[in-house]
Formats: C-alpha cells, sequence, structure tokens
C-alpha cells in the first residue's frame, strides 16, 4: 500500500469524521427528549467504536485502491468510497441538526446500500481490504435498527 494513497484516504475519512462529531449532540435537549431503547449504548460508546472504524475504512480504502487492477476499476472504487462517506456525514446531520429521525433511517437505507457497494469493489480488489470493512457494516446494521427503534418510538418527530 502506498503511503500517499492511505494519506488520501486518511483526510477524507477524517473529514468525514469531524463533520460527524461537529453536528453529533447527544447532550442536546431534543435528543435527551426522544424516547430510546433500552439497548441503546451509552453516549461514550460511539466515539469509542467510531474512531477504530474510521481508520479501518480509511485503511481498506486504501489497500483495495492500491490493489486495482485497472483504470476504470479505481474510479469506480473511489467513486463508491467518496458516496459512502457523503453519506456517512449526512446521516448525523440529518438526525442530530435536522432533528428528523425518519429521514435520516432512510438516508441510513441508503448508506448500508452504498456499504455494500463498497464492500463488494473492495473485496473484488483485495480480500484483506473486503474483510476490513465487515465490521463497519456490522455497526451500521447496528445503527440502522437503532435509528429504526427510535423513529418508531417517536413518531411525529
Amino acid at each position: 500500500m502506498k503511503t500517499s494513497t492511505l494519506v488520501g484516504t486518511g483526510l477524507a475519512t477524517a473529514a468525514t469524521a469531524a463533520a460527524g462529531s461537529i453536528a453529533t449532540d447527544p447532550n442536546s435537549a431534543w435528543y435527551r427528549s426522544l424516547d430510546k431503547p433500552a439497548w441503546q449504548p451509552p453516549p461514550v460508546a460511539f466515539p469509542a467504536v467510531w474512531t477504530p472504524l474510521y481508520a479501518s475504512i480509511a485503511f481498506a480504502a486504501a489497500r483495495a485502491l492500491d490493489a486495482t487492477s485497472s483504470a476504470a476499476q479505481r474510479r469506480g472504487l473511489r467513486r463508491a468510497y467518496a458516496i459512502d462517506l457523503v453519506l456517512n456525514a449526512g446521516w448525523t446531520a440529518l438526525f442530530f441538526r435536522a432533528r428528523r429521525p425518519r429521514l435520516a433511517l432512510a438516508e441510513l437505507v441508503l448508506l448500508n446500500a452504498a456499504n455494500a457497494a463498497l464492500l463488494r469493489r473492495a473485496w473484488r480488489a483485495d480480500r484483506v481490504a473486503g474483510a476490513t470493512l465487515l465490521p463497519y457494516l456490522a455497526w451500521t446494521g447496528f445503527a440502522t435498527a437503532l435509528n429504526t427503534a427510535i423513529a418508531l418510538r417517536n413518531p411525529g418527530r
């Protein structure tokens, strides 16, 4: 893996993480007032999970990009990665800033599809890169269940 590729994917992923962090406000009165399921992790768990996930996304993307065998595959993988990062950051803005759990859930469905597309492309390029993305897909699957529960428990919000 080239250092320059890892720096590029690291910066792109860090920008996504920063955007999400800025938009997140688990201490807002609105968020605290939501009826949440008992199985929701405490707020401190989210950065503890997301930090290594973002690192793994950057690593997997760099490894897969450097393993692609053609310019067309590299462009497709780069596009899938960019779409995934935009959707990743977008969820936080919709949920916490716009305060629209149902709209955020719809966006999360799109993120899950983007995750699957990214995984497929990464796996084809490099199996280690693909495997490295599996915890990210598992976490966003959990996030989908949590967002669904919150949306159902808070109709009209």
